[in-house]
């Protein structure tokens, strides 16, 4: 009977042994404590009935490390089970296996949570560039590298990129990373920021991004901005390319913002300079100027007569004689005297009278005439270039 009590007692023993011991199996990663380090091995406790060996080629791939400039006695470390009993019955790990294991979980959940991870461009290849994540090679496609258009690779090897990732597949060791997908997020909250603040009559700095035949825009930190042609000078412009370039800092009005449609609308034109503030100090209805031809409609010529100011010419208002368009009279680039027939100060409109401007001068000139030397003005005038 005491015999029996002593076996019971043992087994108990044994028991609460058994189920203080870690439950270990190979292939798994578990924690343990460095008790013992040399220069070809570590010691490591894991909790189970025997402690584990982690040789030196499981701990780092440089020959050359000292391990015992890498941890110390009761680091806490990750280790992978690579065979529960050698010849010797001990639990062979490896720090190596553990270490690969963890990063691919953690870029795994990574994934899953589209958490943000940031990473060093190492090289370029075929498509892309290339970033290693430790020791895992990501691929990031030039496509991926940033919202806008990329010209040239060279300019991101050796830069720091926050990324996100979108593709994962660890059994093909497939790791694809953007750096637009970022930009995009960021992007969307600058703008809605953006749209928060900025008003019509606002003046604001930002730099031309892109040029069109129909204007220019310029990005303001949270948005792109429009400058229609029409706004970009006083003076009629043809190519945007002749007022600003990709690149140039400018400092613009706002017109309009659409925050439903997140489109704001600028002017390079600066309010405080513009020309048709004066225009009814300046000139009066019936004034005689002189002008260029700046362009040629099917009723008529725009000709300006000042920076910023030009007015309409009606075909009707060419000539005396009936014309059939207005190349019959005038050119682009004429130089041409005119004649103030109307002034609308607030449509910035004026109209103007080729043929009454003629008629006039016609009048002034012979009004002197030289009768002893038998010519008159207006004959000196006519063989005259007046610019």
């Amino acid at each position: 009977m005491e015999h029996d009590n002593e076996l019971n007692l043992m087994q108990d023993v044994i028991d609460d042994i058994d189920s203080s011991m870690t439950n270990v199996k190979v292939g798994d990663v578990v924690k343990g404590k460095v008790i013992s380090i040399t220069d070809k091995e570590i010691i490591v406790n894991i909790g189970y009935i025997t402690d584990g060996i982690v040789k030196k080629s499981e701990i780092t791939k440089a020959c050359n490390l000292n391990i015992k400039d890498i941890f110390e006695i009761n680091d806490e470390i990750d280790v992978y089970v690579l065979k529960m009993r050698d010849e010797d019955g001990n639990v062979l790990l490896s720090k190596i296996e553990a270490d690969k294991i963890l990063r691919w979980n953690k870029l795994k959940s990574n994934f899953e949570n589209g958490t943000y991870i940031k990473v060093t461009v190492n090289e370029i290849v075929k498509g892309g560039v290339i970033a290693y994540l430790n020791d895992i090679r990501a691929f990031i496609p030039a496509s991926q590298l940033s919202a806008k258009y990329v010209d040239d690779l060279k300019e991101f090897v050796g830069k720091d990129l926050e990324v996100k990732i979108i593709e994962f597949d660890e059994e093909k060791n497939r790791v694809i990373l953007s750096r637009k997908e970022v930009e995009k997020i960021e992007i969307e909250r600058k703008r809605k920021k953006f749209l928060n603040i900025i008003k019509a009559g606002q003046k604001v700095k930002g730099k031309v991004d892109k040029l069109t035949k129909f204007g220019a825009f310029v990005d303001l930190g949270g948005i792109d901005g429009l400058i229609h042609i029409s706004e970009l000078s006083w003076n009629r412009v043809k190519n945007p390319g002749d007022v600003v370039s990709v690149g140039d800092e400018v400092e613009v009005y706002v017109l309009n913002v659409d925050r439903e449609k997140s489109k704001v609308s600028l002017s390079l034109k600066d309010v405080q300079d513009n020309p048709w503030d004066e225009i009814d100090k300046k000139y009066s209805i019936g004034d005689i100027v002189r002008g260029k031809v700046v362009k040629l409609i099917d009723i008529g010529a725009f000709v300006q007569i000042e920076y910023g100011i030009e007015g309409l010419v009606h075909i009707s208002e060419m000539s005396n004689e009936n014309i059939a368009k207005p190349t019959d009279v005038v050119k682009i680039g004429d130089a041409v005297s005119v004649k103030i027939l109307n002034i609308d100060k607030n449509r910035k409109r004026l109209s103007l009278s080729i043929k009454d401007a003629a008629g006039n001068l016609e009048e002034d000139y012979n009004k002197y005439t030289d009768k002893e030397e038998g010519f008159s003005l207006r004959e000196i005038f006519r063989n005259m270039d007046i610019k």
